[in-house]
C-alpha cells in the first residue's frame, strides 16, 4: 500500500482528477481516497511510489508520501491551491 497526504485536494472534482491521473499510470491499481482526511491510498499493480506521486503532481496537487500508514505527516506549508479548485 502506498499512501499520500494531499492537503490541497478539497472537493469531489479533485478526487476525480487524482483518481484519473493515477489510473493513467497504473490502470489496474486500487485507489481509495478519503477526502475528509486528504489521504490517497493506492494498491499498485505495476507503478512505484515515485511514478504515482509524479502523476498526482502533474495533475496539479502536492502529494506528501506517508511512509508508515498509521503516521500523520508533519504539518507544513499549504499546497499551491488556495481553497477549492472549483471556486
Amino acid at each position: 500500500m502506498i499512501t499520500f497526504q494531499v492537503d490541497d485536494m478539497t472537493c469531489g472534482h479533485c478526487v476525480s482528477t487524482i483518481t484519473k491521473a493515477l489510473k493513467e499510470v497504473d490502470q489496474s491499481a486500487k485507489v481509495h481516497i478519503d477526502l475528509a482526511t486528504h489521504r490517497v491510498d493506492i494498491e499498485p499493480t505495476k507503478a512505484d511510489a515515485s511514478a504515482l506521486g509524479d502523476a498526482i503532481k502533474e495533475a496539479g496537487y502536492t502529494p506528501v508520501a506517508i511512509l508508515d500508514s498509521s503516521a500523520r505527516p508533519e504539518t507544513g506549508e499549504a499546497g499551491s491551491r488556495g481553497g477549492c479548485c472549483c471556486g
